[in-house]
């Protein structure tokens, strides 16, 4: 067995790996994700996932229904970590895949994946306790910049994290962005991971999360008219019933964190998308672990509460 496979056997398990392996293993990812384009290609079929936000278990769960990878081709579509108990796990766990199977695992970056939201929302306070430093965060955090920003499958489906942008109407725009940085507090690139689709308002109005900006439907019909784009496919916004379309079916969000924080009580779904891009949802539950439920071990109720931009 290699080194790879012995430590995704391990982080299956949810058991991380050392810190040597950890800068080691994202130094190999950043080479594999360098040669990726900012609308990075993707084949059909392939299964598309929303927020992990830190929940292993759950993730397991997921791995369940929709199958392993390699046998199952997946896209995530960011948030991997901070909120849940188990940043590190599922996160490596994913990058892991990615180096051993990199035409089986795409990942694109969430507004989480940045070093500013993860100093405050559990990430960078888990790296330090599991690790006793700051190094993993750092590898990981610079990592994050080489994350493409959105996959295009079979050109007919756009997948981003958040959401579209005043400054962006072509896919050649989003092309041309320099990834390579700290996530922007403005502009195409914060946009394209901190915006919502709002379905009470035509054009463009400002976002209550302080970045990003809300869109209508016509933004939405607009720009996959001029792209030839038949759906925009996101998350970044909890979904009580895992999944919502909206703007007569032009745009999705998937959520793939059930119980998200361990308290809202909502499903969660993964979209399958076959040969010929139909779609169908598979639903799922939180895994039914109590550790999955919140009770992290060793750590009872001494969670820190975090402070709240969203649910």
């Amino acid at each position: 067995m290699s080194d790879l496979d012995r430590q995704i056997s391990q982080l299956r398990k949810c058991e991380i790996i050392r810190e040597s392996e950890v800068k080691l293993l994202c130094s190999k990812a950043m080479e594999i994700l360098m040669e990726e384009s900012n609308v990075q290609q993707v084949h059909a079929p392939v299964t598309i996932c929303g927020d992990i936000h830190g929940q292993f278990w759950d993730l397991k769960e997921l791995f369940k229904v929709g199958g392993e990878c390699p046998d199952t081709n997946y896209l995530f579509l960011g948030d991997f970590v901070d909120r849940g108990f188990y940043s590190v796990e599922p996160f490596l766990l994913l990058l892991a895949l990615k180096v051993r199977y990199p035409d089986r695992m795409t990942l694109i970056r969430g507004n989480h994946e940045s070093r500013q939201i993860t100093q405050v929302y559990g990430f960078y306070d888990e790296c330090l306790r599991k690790y006793g430093s700051v190094n993993v965060w750092r590898y990981c955090t610079e990592l994050f910049d080489y994350l493409s920003l959105s996959a295009l499958i079979e050109e007919k489906i756009l997948c981003v994290h958040g959401g579209l942008s005043p400054s962006i109407q072509t896919l050649d725009q989003i092309r041309v962005i320099d990834r390579k940085q700290e996530v922007p507090h403005d502009g195409a690139m914060c946009d394209l991971l901190w915006s919502d689709p709002d379905p009470d308002i035509e054009g463009w109005g400002l976002s209550p999360r302080g970045a990003g900006y809300l869109f209508g439907g016509n933004v939405v019909k607009k720009f996959n008219h001029e792209n030839k784009v038949e759906l925009i496919c996101r998350a970044h916004q909890l979904v009580m019933e895992g999944y919502k379309y909206m703007f007569d079916r032009q745009l999705v969000t998937v959520w793939s964190a059930p119980n998200y924080c361990y308290r809202c009580g909502n499903i969660a779904a993964i979209l399958e998308l076959d040969d010929n891009c139909n779609a169908g949802f598979k639903i799922f539950e939180a895994a039914p672990q109590q550790t999955a439920r919140g009770v992290a071990p060793g750590h009872g109720s001494l969670k820190k509460p975090q402070p709240e931009y969203f649910l």
